[in-house]
Order: C-alpha cells, then structure tokens, then sequence
C-alpha cells in the first residue's frame, strides 16, 4: 500500500512527539490558591482537601518558600477571618487577615506574585457573596464593599485583585476607585464565567463559606448557559478587565475555548476544589494513577485555550513540567 501521508511519522520517538507537540505550557503559568487564618501560629491541615492548609499570616511564608522550591511564584489569597457580621467588614479592614498576610509575604519576599481574591462569603454571617437585602443580595450596595475591599488589598501590597462575587458592574467599580486612588498600573483578574457549581464544596468547608441558607444560582451562572458566558466576557472586557477567567475548569472546557478564541485577554481557568478533591480521593483508593490523571487534566484546560491556570495542583504541576512530563 502507497501512502503519502503517515500521521505516525510524528510520534515514532519521545523526542520528536516533544518537538512537534501543539500545546505548550510553563511554570510562570500557574497560580496556587493559598488559605490564610486569623490568629498566630497556625498551619492546620485542610480536611476537605489532602494535602492543603490553613495559614495564619506569620507563618504563610513557610508555603511561599515551598512553592518558590518546587518552581511556584504566584499565589491567589483567600482569607478567613475571626470575625464575621452582615455586611462582611473585615474584608476592608487594614488589618484583616489577608492584608496581614500580604504584609508578611511581601516583606520577606518582595517580588512574589501576589493575587487575592475580592469577594464577600468568607466575611458575612450569612455566607452570601454580598449585602443583603431582605434574602437577596443587592448588587449595587456590595459594588461599594468591593471596591474598599480591592482598595486595601492593593494598599496592603497586593499585585492584582480577582473579584469573584458575580456582581454586575463590579469590574468597572474596582477599576474606578484604584485609578482614584493612584493604582492605575494594578491589574484586575475577573472571574468572569463563573458557573454555580457542585465542584465546590471542599473549598467551601475550607473558607468557611457555605451560605447559611439559599444558594448562589442568583448571581453565578447557571451550568446551561453557553452565551451569558460571552456575554459576561465581553461586559468585563469594556469595564477594564486585564485577564478573564472561566470556573471551575473541566466541566467547561467548551466555555475556556470559544472565550478564548473571541477575546484577545489573557485566559485564565480555575481547577476547582472538587475537581483535585475527586482526583486526590480516586489516587488514594487506587483507582487512578493520581500523577497522570494530574498531568492529563492540567493539559486538556491548556488545550482548550487557557494561559493560565489556577490549581491546588500547582506545585506538583510545576515540577511535572519541568521533568517534561506535561510539556
């Protein structure tokens, strides 16, 4: 049999499948969600999620050291506070814990990377992403909050602010009042796509965050929805967003590509709690070889169009690419 064309040709040795391979990825793409605790002396392990802790802001740089050995330099700050009330006022407070830990990471290591996340859930009583008024939340009254929330953050040292409360207009409010106030330069990473998903449970036990009644499907998106993401991407964009995100990750691959493909930001995806929870869970009972799942997972959210990912997987990532086993 004659044939011209032989598609094995590309795969006959590691060397050539390494040069001719479609997606590429990196270490400096990755981001590590990092739970910071108020108090002293605290590194308490994450139930919900193996492998993970809790920090309290004099310790966090024991994870930093850790991330920068296995080839880590961004962080996405998550904070829980001592104290919570309805309108979520630690959240701004200039010494609440994540502005503390910014402090301590940017003391000790001044040019790490540090994003936080701006969003209401861990701070109220009630566990909702905003103000409420009466059992809903007010989008225009929690904008306020968010931007003083943002605000401290950059204050504090932050690099980058990621609002993911789904509030409409939030992007615009943000950018408005840290250009106001002389910030023009920080960049804002919009969770821009985010879905009201079951994947996120372990990270809702670890924040302390779940609502204390009703749910979220008022202001994230519903799962259904392929348009509303554009929709929601393109509303970022003309607010200044600089970098977009869908999440959770791999029950939206579709959603990562077409916003990829219709927008020229940088895309980032956010591999949720339950997404690692469920590949931990299946490694430890055997079921899968939890390094290749880790590995084949990471690679379908770049090949769906991601530039950058968010995982709890960031360190070992990190280290598989630098083996050559992702890239």
């Amino acid at each position: 049999m004659e044939m011209t064309i032989r598609p094995r040709r590309l795969r006959t040795c590691d060397s050539l499948r390494r040069m001719v391979r479609e997606t590429r990825v990196s270490p400096e793409s990755l981001i590590y969600p990092l739970f910071l605790i108020e108090g002293e002396n605290i590194k308490e392990p994450i139930p919900s999620l193996d492998g993970q802790w809790r920090y309290s802001p004099d310790r966090v740089c024991e994870e930093i050291e850790a991330c920068l050995k296995a080839g880590v330099s961004r962080v996405l700050l998550f904070g829980i506070p001592a104290h919570k009330d309805a309108c979520g006022s630690s959240a701004w407070d200039p010494n609440g814990v994540v502005q503390q830990g910014i402090r301590a990471i940017k003391a000790k290591y001044p040019d790490f990377y540090v994003i936080t996340d701006v969003c209401m859930c861990e701070y109220t009583d009630h566990g909702h992403c905003g103000i409420l008024h009466d059992h809903a939340v007010d989008n225009d009254k929690t904008l306020e909050v968010l931007a003083k929330t943002a605000l401290s953050h950059v204050q504090a040292g932050a690099d980058m602010v990621a609002p993911s409360d789904m509030m409409d207009g939030r992007v615009a409010a943000i950018r408005e009042i840290l250009d106001e106030n002389g910030f023009e330069t920080v960049p804002i990473m919009s969770y821009s796509a985010k879905y009201a998903s079951a994947f996120y449970g372990p990270f809702r036990d670890a924040a302390g965050s779940a609502p204390a009644f009703g749910d979220r499907k008022g202001y994230q998106m519903d799962p259904h929805n392929r348009k509303e993401a554009m929709k929601e991407c393109a509303l970022d964009v003309e607010e200044g967003a600089d970098i977009l995100m869908v999440k959770p990750a791999l029950s939206y691959l579709d959603i990562i590509r077409e916003c990829s493909d219709a927008f020229d930001l940088p895309m980032a995806a956010y591999s949720v709690s339950g997404e690692y929870a469920m590949i931990k869970a299946a490694g430890a009972a055997g079921l899968i070889d939890e390094y290749r799942v880790m590995c084949e997972s990471a690679l379908s959210i770049y090949r769906a169009g991601a530039d950058i990912l968010i995982t709890y997987f960031a360190k070992e990532l990190a280290q598989a690419m630098r083996k050559g086993d992702l890239g």
